[in-house]
């Protein structure tokens, strides 16, 4: 049909669907560029997709020795030799990996596997990429031959711009995305890491998927669409996809039995067939109605995740042991026989493990307060509690109701204000309720009129860690996202924070609404309960402490 047309097997392409309008794209601004992107623009006409893909790629900033198609001519008959392409030996960096073979001809089956070859050869510090046979495989579309291909891969391969991640090239990388997919699932797929939860004994195997979905599962129409927008956007735009893959799984299936013995085949099964019940454009749609947070905040949050995996000495695969390493699954982390509260039971502590971040999955709970043992002093509280950074708190009430409250900052942080109530934390906070009805609110936030004052400061105060990733700026026992208060959209004019404390009070703020005051002889509490949000609220408005416990996380 064109010039780019050599590796595609049109009897299996929906021919139909392609436009022979001519078309040219001129535009050069971004935000032009991306609402095209989004919109389609190119997506129906092979050859106008093909010369966008070429100028797109050829402007991402890479090393200044990044291998060209020339290259490509010049090795790659000495590492293939005469041997029959379609039985040539991929290196471990694809993990086994799907070469989806996307309506290409056999010729372009077998280049894709030449061209990982050549990129083996050229790339050495590659250690873990299994996207690349999908990325070639689509790229092969859009190619005039393989070695055109092989410098378009090679490019996006040597970007070395650090505000533009790409595709992930290392274990550490493709590791630290899969926790920050499921902090993200977490936060705005609740209801579908509900069913992960009930249904899988490792969540995180899981969502380690999430870029098989997409690069490997997903039809050719489909990850064309996503990666008209991926090369304009970057990485962020694949999060959003797998997200909204996730959601339209949960409610397609919900309800429904498992159709096999793993949610996870389940879930590639769906992905596979998603024709049938969800069309590109409206996953597309989806995937940007999600409210996601900032390139910023994510990439905080994804080094966060890799200096957790670090710091465990989790950097390469290890085939026998690194599943259990990874989010220790929850039954992994709470030990039955090792755990014991007051407050909870083991299952319940399992859900509520289930909701932190998975950097924090990867540690064991530790009792560091309880009212039964160190009485009810919110100095003994604070001393208890201060030097150890996420803690968990957790209430009983003479009624017999449990809720509580995950708290991402240490309570030494209060001692920036002095004497007066010092408002902290970051948006990764959260409270909860375990009975008589188990609920997690979405997210935290307290709001004091007392604070009303300063609000510019504590808008100052923000506004650092949004506006740099230099994880050296960064304290590194302080690596953790979401740090400022503006990604909520507060106003300006009302303080708005997470959990504050003094030497009279500690309050914890709720999402949807909520929020937990505790009085100093740690013997009584109350909450607020704004009736605007349809939930019920976190405990009795009025409550009595019957036991308290503060919770950290061991290595």
């Amino acid at each position: 049909m064109d010039e780019y047309s050599c590796f595609v097997d049109w009897d299996k392409m929906d021919v139909s669907a392609q436009s022979q309008e001519t078309k040219e794209l001129t535009c050069t601004d971004f935000h032009e560029l991306k609402q095209l992107a989004r919109q389609g623009y190119w997506a129906k006409n092979h050859s106008l997709r093909a010369k966008v893909y070429h100028k797109l790629i050829s402007n991402i900033p890479c090393r200044t020795v990044t291998p060209d198609a020339n290259v490509y001519r010049d090795i790659v008959v000495k590492i293939v030799g005469k041997r029959n392409s379609s039985s040539l030996p991929l290196p471990e960096f694809v993990d086994n990996s799907l070469i989806p073979t996307y309506c290409l001809n056999a010729e372009g089956v077998g280049a894709v596997r030449k061209i990982i070859l050549c990129i083996a050869n050229q790339f050495p510090d590659i250690s873990f990429c299994p996207a690349l046979p999908s990325v070639i495989a689509l790229l092969l579309h859009y190619s005039k031959d393989e070695a055109e291909c092989f410098e378009q891969v090679c490019r996006i391969l040597a970007c070395n711009d650090p505000s533009k991640r790409l595709i992930d090239q290392t274990f550490l990388a493709f590791e630290s995305s899969c926790m920050t997919f499921g902090d993200l699932v977490n936060k705005y797929c609740q209801a579908a890491h509900k069913l992960m939860v009930a249904v899988s004994e490792d969540v995180l195997e899981v969502y380690s998927d999430w870029q098989r979905w997409l690069f490997g599962e997903l039809p050719m129409v489909y990850i064309a669409r996503v990666f008209d927008v991926f090369l304009v956007e970057g990485y962020k735009v694949l999060y959003r996809v797998a997200l909204a893959l996730l959601k339209f799984f949960h409610k397609v299936r919900a309800g429904q039995p498992m159709e096999s013995e793993s949610i996870q085949q389940d879930i590639r099964a769906f992905v596979r067939d998603i024709a049938k019940s969800v069309s590109p454009e409206r996953l597309l749609e989806k995937a940007f109605a999600i409210r996601l947070f900032s390139r910023k905040e994510i990439q905080l949050l994804q080094m966060a995740n890799e200096k957790a995996l670090q710091q465990k000495g989790i950097t390469v695969k290890q085939k026998s042991v690194f599943v259990v390493f990874l989010r220790q699954n929850v039954h992994l982390a709470v030990h039955a026989e090792n755990f014991k509260s007051e407050i909870v039971s083991v299952k319940e502590m399992r859900d509520i493990w289930s909701w932190i971040p998975e950097r924090f999955a990867l540690c064991q709970p530790l009792l560091l307060f309880t009212t039964l043992e160190h009485g009810c002093s919110l100095s003994r509280f604070y001393s208890h509690s201060e030097g150890h950074e996420p803690t968990l708190l957790l209430i009983k009430t003479t009624a017999k109701e449990v809720c509580g409250a995950y708290l991402s900052t240490d309570w030494s942080e209060r001692r920036r204000g002095g004497n007066k109530l010092s408002f902290f934390g970051t948006g990764e906070c959260f409270v909860f309720r375990l009975q008589p009805e188990v609920e997690r609110y979405e997210w935290v936030i307290i709001k004091h009129p007392e604070l009303a004052s300063t609000g510019s400061e504590t808008e100052n105060h923000a506004q650092p860690a949004s506006s740099t990733l230099s994880s050296s700026s960064i304290p590194s026992d302080r690596l953790s996202p979401f740090l400022a208060a503006r990604h909520f959209n507060l106003p300006s004019k009302t303080a708005s924070m997470f959990m504050a404390g003094s030497s009279e009070c500690i309050i914890v703020g709720g999402g949807d609404g909520q929020a937990l005051y505790l009085d100093a002889d740690l013997n009584h509490g109350r909450t607020s309960h704004c009736n605007t949000f349809n939930n019920q609220p976190l405990c009795s408005e009025n409550f009595q402490i019957l036991i308290l416990e503060v919770w950290g996380f061991r290595d």
